[in-house]
């Protein structure tokens, strides 16, 4: 196990330990975001989340992802998202409450989707949260906007889902309809990517979903929407 950062700065300085020549500079190209990059890769971020999350309580835990986000630094924002990555926390409002405060600062997929796996996992916990990420549907910013779908992607995954769960799914793919006509890129991925894995495990509502609003979809998003749907 990696020696546990006792700061910010002390798990700033474990990830730059991993940093590789010349990937700093094709991730700005590639995430076209406006913040330092250290070119660190996804499994050296994993091997080190992994271990502080073992070794760290869960307020020690908390406290640092705080920092490492404010820090503003893509491998720490994606660092501090991993290590709230748990199915089960208990109690896990200041968790919850972490997450949705990171969702107005988005501004690029691949950290947004990383808070999103975390927060997906609090959904799970307590499908009533689903009432404050509705407001999110209604927010002029197009990666909060994107975030509800994002963050309940864990809704798909069921083949077998509770009343509770099917009414969530139900009321996601409400939102969803509400999206289809929204031009914007991203939205139209998000829907896309929320059908194509519910269709894996609940192919007749996602069927009904583009027999309803498909032809509203720009041509991509249907079409991957259908990925894997047999005719």
């Amino acid at each position: 196990m990696s020696a546990l950062p006792a700061s910010a700065v002390e798990a700033i300085a474990a990830l730059m330990a991993h940093e590789e020549p010349g990937r700093a500079e094709s991730s700005v190209a590639y995430h076209k975001a406006e913040r330092r990059y250290l070119g660190v890769p996804n499994p050296a971020i994993n091997e080190l989340t992994r271990d502080w999350r073992q070794g760290l309580t869960l307020d020690q835990r908390v406290a640092l992802a705080r920092d490492l986000w404010d820090s503003d630094i893509f491998e720490a924002r994606i660092a501090a998202a991993k290590l709230l990555v748990q199915a089960r926390i208990r109690p896990d409002t200041a968790v919850w409450v972490l997450i949705k405060s990171w969702v107005p600062q988005f501004d690029s997929w691949a950290i947004a989707d990383h808070a999103c796996d975390a927060g997906g996992r609090r959904i799970m916990a307590d499908l009533t949260r689903l009432d404050e990420v509705e407001a999110w549907t209604r927010s002029d910013h197009l990666w909060t906007r994107r975030a509800a779908l994002i963050i309940t992607l864990p809704l798909t995954k069921s083949n077998h889902p509770g009343p509770e769960e099917t009414a969530a799914r139900d009321r996601v793919l409400g939102w969803a309809a509400g999206y289809v006509t929204d031009s914007e890129w991203f939205i139209q991925k998000a829907v896309a990517w929320w059908l194509r894995d519910l269709s894996k495990h609940d192919p007749d509502r996602t069927r009904t979903f583009l027999n309803d609003y498909g032809m509203q979809m720009k041509p991509f998003a249907r079409k991957e929407a259908g990925k894997y749907l047999s005719d």
